[in-house]
């Protein structure tokens, strides 16, 4: 009896240590942020006044902040249909059984190993130094040039070097949910003269749908926040055109000494993650496979 007690304590100690670190690291920072977007705080002293909700209605004016969200917005919708349409294809393909096909699934996870900062840097150097000389060589004036100084190609590049990373895990999860398909409904589909198409669509992505979600929701939530990648990348640049939100809350924190506008804007980022991440679990489960 004793010891059964004493196995019970330290179940619930388990649980009390990662739920007060959540506490500690999480929900407290959250209410606080929460707190001064309805001041004026600079983050330089501990004195702030209250105002409201003048940061929130500050936001409808801000041109940086436009074009900061019409960038997320492409880099995030990019992500999404990069992360899922590549993941799913690269997934089956991966799925097969193929000679070496154990290193073919090794070299697809390794860009998730990599740090993000590290990452920027090195593509950072190719495109200052590497696809320019690359560039004249073979006599190419579009290459010759400095593609993330470039407003129109900067965009598509930091999309490229994102997707380049961000596509191992949900190689990952795909995967694992086309191995769960039993082989019994594959082979019965094959059988009955199901062509392959008709597999994928009527089969494995019905099985595919939970992964899917799972996918949609990390590639919204680091499309949404994407701070790291870019600020090694371009660090906004070329004139503000890859300014993610992320990186512009940064700007008016750390830079403009902005603490109170800067914690509005990432409260509006947070309400609308959570919004959308609602609704698409909604919806999601109503054609999950039973």
């Amino acid at each position: 009896m004793r010891k059964k007690k004493y196995s019970g304590i330290w179940a619930y100690g388990f649980i009390a240590i990662p739920l007060l670190l959540q506490i500690i690291f999480f929900y407290i920072p959250t209410f606080q942020g929460f707190f001064y977007s309805l001041t004026d705080w600079t983050g330089l002293t501990p004195d702030s006044n209250f105002i409201g909700l003048a940061n929130f209605s500050r936001m409808l004016s801000d041109s940086k902040l436009v074009t900061s969200v019409g960038f997320t917005l492409v880099f995030t919708v990019g992500l999404i249909i990069g992360e899922v349409g590549l993941g799913i294809a690269i997934a089956r393909l991966l799925n097969s059984k193929l000679k070496g096909i154990g290193f073919f699934r090794t070299a697809f996870f390794f860009p998730a190993v990599l740090s993000t900062v590290i990452l920027g840097l090195i593509f950072k150097q190719i495109c200052n130094y590497g696809i320019p000389r690359f560039g004249e060589m073979i006599g190419s004036e579009f290459l010759a040039t400095n593609l993330l100084a470039n407003s129109s190609t900067a965009v598509y590049m930091v999309l490229f070097v994102a997707l380049w990373q961000g596509i191992a895990i949900p190689i990952v999860i795909f995967l694992s949910g086309l191995q769960s398909i039993p082989d019994d409904v594959l082979e019965a589909a094959s059988i009955d003269g199901a062509s392959k198409w008709q597999s994928f669509a009527r089969i494995e992505l019905p099985y595919l749908l939970p992964s899917i979600s799972m996918v949609f929701i990390l590639a919204l939530k680091s499309g949404l926040t994407a701070f790291d990648l870019i600020f090694s990348l371009t660090a906004g640049g070329p004139s503000g055109t890859t300014t993610s939100i992320g990186l512009l809350v940064y700007n008016y924190a750390f830079k403009s000494n902005q603490f109170g506008y800067a914690n509005a804007i990432s409260a509006v980022l947070f309400l609308v993650i959570a919004v959308i991440s609602f609704i698409q679990i909604k919806v999601s489960r109503k054609f999950e496979v039973n």
